[in-house]
């Protein structure tokens, strides 16, 4: 027997040999996966900064890239996040960024697709961390009773998560969530809801009609900043609350692409869908809006979320610009995952995910 056939006897042999202790092999590595990832903080890797990631990218339209609108801020170690559409507290753990870590949840309004992962995040916060009191949850007026409506629906929930883990876990004092209401500031004028170690968080008003009280945020923290828009039309008030910030991050829905939506459900007979997609452009600002306001502003940087309609194919994202790109060239079209650090006292704006 030459000495090919006896080095393939033998990797055949470590071949049977791993087939049969593959159940083994597999704990080993599942193990080996769990404690790395449970022993991981992503939030403490950040370092000192305004660190800005995109747990939603999208809007109510199912995309695979593109979960409901959330934009998560971290800042000293603490969370905070801006809206909570569908699927985005998952999104939230597979940034690494956990919820164990959040101290504030702000919604810009009230629309389904900005709160409909408000119950999921707070039990997510309430069993993984180690809270005594429920998750502040600041909005414009009528945020109560939203807040009363998520503790209301999850109120037997909270009882049985009780009495299964206890206090330890799950203790009732920092059950579900409390409500942090504000009056919608008037154009030029802002709100500033948190001012502690550095970091101010400010509301300002948007144009989302018929929808009001709706409301921007800017994060501003050891000469960073960060404006987050929530849903709006084109609004002069936002390039005034934006100016010199090193990030925006703007919605936009490209109508061009939802006039072809438009025609198809057109050529379909699709009443329901004709009418929306003729509605919901007039309050809705375009890529080529946003891609204004920046250059406006003055902003380091831009970056596109509530992106509609969802891009599924090569080539759509240069059709959702359609041109605004050449009117402001330093922008990244969001997607799940998609972050940023602002590091403190400095100008860098470096891209830390291009996504999940």
């Amino acid at each position: 027997m030459n000495k090919r056939h006896i080095v393939l006897l033998i990797i055949l042999a470590v071949l049977v040999g791993g087939y049969s202790q593959r159940d083994m092999l597999v704990t080993r590595l599942l193990q080996a996966g769990i404690d790395r990832q449970l022993s991981a903080d992503g939030i403490a890797a950040l370092g000192d900064g305004l660190h800005v990631g995109l747990c939603g990218a999208g809007s109510p339209l199912p995309a695979p890239k593109a979960s409901g609108p959330c934009v998560a801020v971290v800042v000293n170690g603490a969370l905070y996040v801006v809206d909570v559409g569908t699927d985005s507290p998952r999104n939230l753990t597979r940034m690494g960024w956990a919820a164990s870590a959040l101290e504030g949840v702000f919604i810009t309004h009230f629309h389904s697709d900005h709160i409909d992962g408000l119950g999921e995040l707070m039990t997510l916060r309430w069993a993984g961390g180690s809270f005594d009191s429920p998750l502040p949850v600041f909005g414009p007026s009528g945020i109560e009773r939203v807040v009363n409506g998520f503790n209301e629906a999850y109120a037997q929930d909270f009882v049985y998560r009780q009495a299964h883990h206890g206090d330890s876990v799950a203790p009732l004092s920092a059950a579900g969530v409390v409500s942090q209401p504000f009056e919608k500031p008037a154009p030029g004028q802002s709100v500033t809801l948190l001012d502690e170690d550095g970091l101010t968080i400010e509301a300002f008003s948007v144009t989302h009609t018929p929808v009001d009280p709706a409301v921007g945020y800017r994060f501003s923290y050891k000469g960073r900043s960060a404006v987050i828009t929530g849903d709006t039309i084109k609004d002069q008030n936002i390039v005034e609350m934006a100016k010199g910030a090193d990030l925006l991050v703007h919605e936009a829905l490209a109508d061009n692409l939802v006039a072809m939506i438009n025609e198809g459900a057109r050529n379909n007979q699709q009443a329901n869908l004709i009418k929306i997609t003729q509605d919901i452009p007039d309050y809705h600002a375009t890529p080529m809006d946003a891609a204004e306001t920046a250059a406006e502003a003055g902003v380091g940087h831009l970056l596109y979320y509530h992106i509609v309609p969802a891009l599924l194919v090569p080539g759509q994202e240069r059709l959702f610009l359609n041109g605004a790109q050449h009117v402001f060239e330093n922008y990244t079209i969001g997607y799940d995952g998609v972050a940023f650090s602002l590091p403190a006292n400095s100008s860098e704006i470096i891209q830390i995910s291009g996504g999940l």
